[in-house]
């Protein structure tokens, strides 16, 4: 079984405030799902044999063993004695020895590559997006987008267009992940900072209809995907710059 981080297929990303982001290897490689199924529970191994197709199967288990392995890492656990709960929004909490822990996660994958996002405290949400072009672009900025964020795409053309929606979209998926209220909150009904919009990698945020919270909001994206992760703003945490 994978003991270091350095011989597996996930690997340290970003470091952003008091968070540490993961990037999680999903190519099909043999060696890797084989020790991505030791670290399963039982209930997950059932779960992956539920995906029909290999891709899912191994995407979900190489994901889930990854998230396992680097909060066993920072918990001090073995994995049989983590185990998972679900908030009454369904987003999933640590265990060990069935007692809750105050940790934060959150996992996003596309088709070959996952994100793992995890913080002492405070919530937090990652979103992966791998760019690729799509005919039913313009229809997805209306469930998207905001106003002023139609008016900046549509004055785009090509692959600006494309690397602009797919920013946008991680951006704000980071962000509603981190609030945890599922699919109650609309993309469309809020934007990015200006400043992120105009290029920056790195913001703050309040969600117009809860502004009770700030956030901080990073653009992880590379020249192979677009990413993003949205940290909650504790009172003592700075907006200080990558590690």
């Amino acid at each position: 079984m994978c003991s270091s981080f350095g011989g597996c297929w996930w690997q340290p990303f970003r470091t952003v405030a008091e968070a540490t982001v993961f990037h999680v290897d999903l190519a099909a490689h043999a060696a890797h799902e084989a020790q991505a199924l030791q670290w399963l529970s039982a209930e997950e191994r059932i779960r992956s044999r539920r995906y029909v197709h290999a891709g899912p199967r191994r995407r979900f288990a190489l994901c889930r063993a990854a998230l396992r392995a680097v909060l066993c890492h920072r918990l001090g656990c073995d994995s049989q004695q983590l185990t998972f709960g679900t908030s009454g929004h369904g987003k999933p909490f640590a265990r060990v020895d069935e007692i809750p822990e105050p940790i934060s996660f959150n996992v996003s994958h596309g088709r070959g590559h996952g994100l793992i996002a995890v913080a002492a405290g405070g919530r937090l949400g990652v979103d992966i997006e791998e760019r690729r072009a799509r005919d039913d672009l313009e229809d997805l900025t209306g469930a998207v987008l905001g106003p002023n964020e139609t008016r900046e795409f549509a004055l785009l053309r090509g692959n600006a267009r494309t690397h602009f929606f797919f920013r946008m979209w991680t951006l704000k998926e980071a962000l509603i992940k981190a609030l945890g209220l599922g699919f109650s909150q609309d993309p469309a009904e809020f934007e990015v900072p200006v400043a992120v919009r105009r290029g920056a990698r790195t913001s703050t945020f309040r969600f117009p209809s809860r502004p009770g919270a700030l956030w901080r909001v990073d653009d992880l994206g590379t020249d192979d995907f677009a990413a993003a992760l949205a940290l909650e703003m504790i009172p003592d945490r700075r907006l200080s710059s990558d590690g």
